[in-house]
């Protein structure tokens, strides 16, 4: 418990954790990496499913997230995920059994007004995870020129309506707040729009991740998590929207793929072998059972692979 009477529960309850522990089962003893911190649910089920057949190194780019986890029993980093192997290369002795990632924006970071992540409460337009992030959400907002932001909430935020908000915007400036923006975007919506659900959360997630460059840390980070395993070791992804969802599927069905000349060769000449095998052939997603216990876990969807050995 924390000393404001919070628990890891509280800050941020793991997603999908039965399937996770049951994933790592066959590839310890070893160390796993925890590539997405959080409140440190995973790591914590994990070291107390496994004992002393585990090791794990836990990162987050939240300073806020390494000092909740002070007494979890891992090495803890502050760093983001996208430098994966430079953040572990000294605190790892052998190729890691596992890394873990639980992509996207943590319970504790929405519940924290003071970050600028929701649109429900009124905070600063800020919206970095870490301090490393290059960009607040308030510079997006006051000073990108009306193009540049339609673009990322059309692409990041999937947004049909994003030049009408965009507009709306610029034509607000300045913008102070998350609750002055979050009227902005509903006030520039169509009224079936606004029953529709809360109209400024698309607009919220596509700033939140430009700032944070989010995708790109995806994509960066599966492509070290695959290269530092140890054959036979597991990538395990999370994702909650499509976005994330759409790398992680297209990185993983990469790296099954095999020999790739034509059929009629008798001899491959490509050279080419799978580097990875499908551990879910679908996406596993939470029980009805965890999304009543977890709202956060209604979105959340999960796919593995394993490294095939060379």
């Amino acid at each position: 418990m924390d000393q404001d009477g919070t628990t890891d529960r509280d800050y941020h309850r793991p997603v999908l954790v039965d399937v996770v522990v049951a994933l790592m089962q066959e590839v310890l003893p070893g160390t796993v990496i925890d590539a997405t911190l959080g409140g440190g649910g995973h790591t914590r089920r994990l070291i107390e499913e496994y004992g002393d057949r585990i090791r794990v190194i836990a990162i987050d780019r939240d300073p806020d997230a390494v000092a909740n986890a002070a007494d979890l029993g891992a090495t803890v980093l502050l760093g983001n995920f996208a430098d994966l192997g430079d953040l572990v290369s000294e605190h790892l002795v052998e190729p890691p059994a596992a890394v873990l990632f639980d992509f996207g924006v943590s319970s504790h970071q929405l519940d924290e007004p003071a970050r600028g992540f929701s649109y429900h409460q009124d905070g600063p337009l800020d919206m970095r995870m870490g301090p490393d992030a290059r960009l607040t959400a308030a510079e997006i907002v006051n000073q990108w020129p009306a193009s540049a932001i339609a673009d990322i909430i059309r692409r990041q935020g999937e947004e049909p309506l994003a030049s009408r908000i965009a507009d709306a915007i610029v034509s607000a400036r300045p913008i102070e707040s998350t609750a002055r923006l979050s009227t902005v975007i509903a006030e520039a919506m169509p009224a079936a729009r606004r029953r529709a659900g809360h109209p400024a959360r698309r607009t919220f997630q596509a700033i939140r991740i430009a700032v944070n460059a989010e995708l790109e840390a995806v994509a960066s980070g599966l492509d070290q998590a695959i290269e530092l395993v140890r054959p036979g070791g597991r990538v395990i992804a999370i994702s909650y929207h499509s976005l994330e969802d759409r790398i992680v599927k297209t990185r993983f069905a990469a790296g099954t793929v095999g020999c790739i000349c034509p059929p009629g060769l008798p001899v491959c000449g490509c050279g080419r072998t799978s580097e990875l095998r499908l551990l879910t052939r679908k996406p596993v997603r939470a029980s009805a059972e965890e999304i009543d216990q977890n709202r956060r876990a209604r979105s959340a969807v999960l796919r593995a692979v394993e490294k095939v050995a060379a």
